[in-house]
């Protein structure tokens, strides 16, 4: 019997194929010159958005989603957004570590 792959095996292989070819290319140029510029730049939205004024909003959006579920003027279903977008948010650069590791393959 003869095995023909079907679309999802197909589409796997050449995941690894890029998965591959993109660990090789970030290999090969981590940091570009002249990205200083924009490194800091983004390092410094990120203080903004991480920072303490953004601690203090999202203390703020959990407390009265989590008023307003328990009073009854927000459905569980909002409410649990409310609260998972926060996490995500605050563990964005965890999130991005472990995707980083995963696709690099090393182990922590």
């Amino acid at each position: 019997m003869k095995l023909r792959p079907n679309s999802r095996t197909l589409a796997l292989s050449l995941l690894m194929v890029a998965e591959a070819g993109a660990a090789h290319a970030q290999s090969a140029a981590l940091d570009p010159s002249g990205s200083g510029a924009i490194v800091s730049a983004v390092g410094w939205i990120q203080g903004t958005l991480l920072g303490n004024v953004a601690t203090s909003l999202a203390v703020i959006a959990v407390g009265a989603t989590g008023l307003g579920m328990l009073t009854g003027r927000i459905d569980w279903r909002r409410g649990a957004t409310v609260i998972l977008g926060c996490f995500i948010v605050f563990g964005a650069a965890a999130i991005v570590a472990g995707i980083k590791t995963a696709a690099s393959g090393t182990g922590l």
